[in-house]
């Protein structure tokens, strides 16, 4: 029997500076930043929006209101104060030339010449500053650097003619540009992110155990029994190869096992093994659109049995079966009973309509009232039909897993059928973060792995000898 818990070795607990709480708080908030990256393919940094009605909102607003306030009364005095202006140009300048790649060496001439804050300070002493010129040039430029999709922000900033506001909305925009160049950046460097991210990940997740020596329970998903065919007894003592299935092969069953449990896991009451932490959310989503599936292909078995071979091959009616079962059942915050017997309804409703226009007779109310039964009873955790459909996507992953690195995909089990397509997009999903989690992983899980397997199969060979 294989411990459920797996302990790494690990010094006693020491006292830790802040210093190295920030260092290693630093390592993993980068570490956590490199995996989003890689495995979520829809990242975008965006801008932070702070609650509506928070104290951090109200001081920013405050500030912000006083510094434009300060600016506009400069720019009314008779002569005008341009301190605060100037400043602003400043800052437009490094924003402007922080978006120019190394061969744009015309337009940082531009944006350097024209921007002068020298001569600009020089033209306020004398009363010969025109701001608005300025601005002008500062939005052309923009329009000429900024991404497509914001070229309607760019033609506002053109409608606006005083001053101040058109100050404030120009920073506004190059807020926007600024984000838009980082993910640029993010997207370019993706590729190149990933074929390192495994090594880097690995290094902060080390780093990190170094510096936190009493954690250490980061293996504890491991099954508490090792595959039936993981170790088994020799065949022949006179060769090796028949005695045991090879250690790296019987690791990667009970790795497989174990990533299985992942979607069965306890969330409010077990802590998420730290390997895993940072896919917690992603493997939850997967666990409930898993959940919502077991649903509607039970309810489509049952609902298939009930009509005979009458509507198996109706076109579309299946999917029309699916989206009932999808609308009642989405979000899973429900009464499962309460919502299972208006699915009963419902699909009751929809078998006989489909019975009708295809010449078949519909369901008296004592059918009826069988097939609104076998729905409901779908709710009990003991139903045989739900933990037979379930078995079937278990196993069908189990194999997905297994097969992961060969082009052909298993096999979809019988009663699958009508839910194939969502299985395999569900099953892409979560094998994508397995192979992911192995390639940072996976030595941690070796050697542990393999020290264990040697102690079973030592102690298997000494009773089959016995014998």
């Amino acid at each position: 029997s294989l411990p459920f818990l797996i302990y790494v070795a690990a010094s006693p607990p020491r006292p830790v500076s802040i210093e190295e709480l920030m260092e290693t708080a630093k390592g993993v908030t980068n570490m956590a930043l490199a995996h989003e990256i890689v495995v979520n393919g829809d990242f975008q940094i965006k801008p932070a929006e702070l609650p509506e009605h928070s104290l951090e909102k109200k001081v920013r607003d405050i500030v912000h209101k006083a510094f434009w306030d300060c600016l506009e009364a400069q720019l009314k005095e008779d002569p005008p104060t341009y301190d605060h202006a100037i400043k602003l140009l400043g800052e437009i300048k490094e924003n402007l030339l922080s978006f120019l790649l190394p061969g744009h060496t015309r337009l940082r001439s531009q944006i350097t010449e024209v921007l002068d804050l020298d001569l600009i300070k020089q033209e306020a002493e004398n009363g010969a500053l025109d701001i608005s010129k300025l601005v002008e040039f500062v939005i052309g430029m923009m329009g000429t650097l900024c991404a497509p999709a914001r070229d309607e922000e760019i033609k506002k900033l053109k409608d606006i003619h005083e001053i101040v506001p058109l100050f404030r909305a120009i920073f506004s925009v190059l807020d926007l540009m600024k984000m838009d160049m980082a993910n640029f950046a993010v997207s370019s460097i993706r590729p190149k992110l990933m074929q390192q991210s495994a090594e880097y990940e690995r290094k902060k997740f080390q780093e990190f155990l170094e510096k936190q020596p009493s954690m250490t329970l980061f293996l504890s998903f491991f099954p508490s029994d090792l595959p039936v065919n993981c170790v088994s007894l020799p065949v022949d003592h006179e060769k090796k190869s028949d005695s045991f299935i090879t250690s790296s092969l019987c690791s990667t069953a009970v790795q497989n096992q174990a990533y299985l449990k992942l979607l069965k896991w306890d969330h409010v009451n077990r802590p998420f093994p730290e390997t895993v932490l940072m896919d917690q959310t992603r493997f939850q989503e997967i666990q409930l659109e898993l959940e919502q599936l077991l649903l509607i292909g039970t309810v489509l078995l049952v609902t298939f049995s009930a009509a005979g071979s009458a509507l198996v091959d109706v076109p579309g009616f299946a999917e029309k079966i699916k989206t009932i079962v999808k609308v009642l059942l989405s979000g899973m915050s429900f009464n499962l009973k309460e919502s299972l017997a208006t699915i009963g309804e419902k699909v009751c409703a929809e078998v006989n309509s489909c019975l009708s226009q295809h010449g078949f007779t519909p369901f008296s109310a004592e059918r009826e009232s069988v097939l609104k039964g076998q729905i409901q009873a779908v709710a009990s955790p003991d139903n045989t039909i739900c933990k037979l459909i379930d078995s079937r996507i278990q196993k069908f992953l189990e194999n997905y897993l297994a097969s992961s690195h060969q082009k052909s995909l298993p096999a979809i089990p019988g009663g699958l059928g009508p839910i194939q397509r969502e299985l395999e997009e569900i099953a892409v999903k979560y094998v994508r973060l397995v192979n992911y989690n192995k390639m940072v992983f996976s030595p941690y899980y070796d050697a542990v792995l393999g020290k264990i397997l040697t102690k079973e199969e030592s102690q298997l060979v000494g009773k089959s000898e016995e014998l």
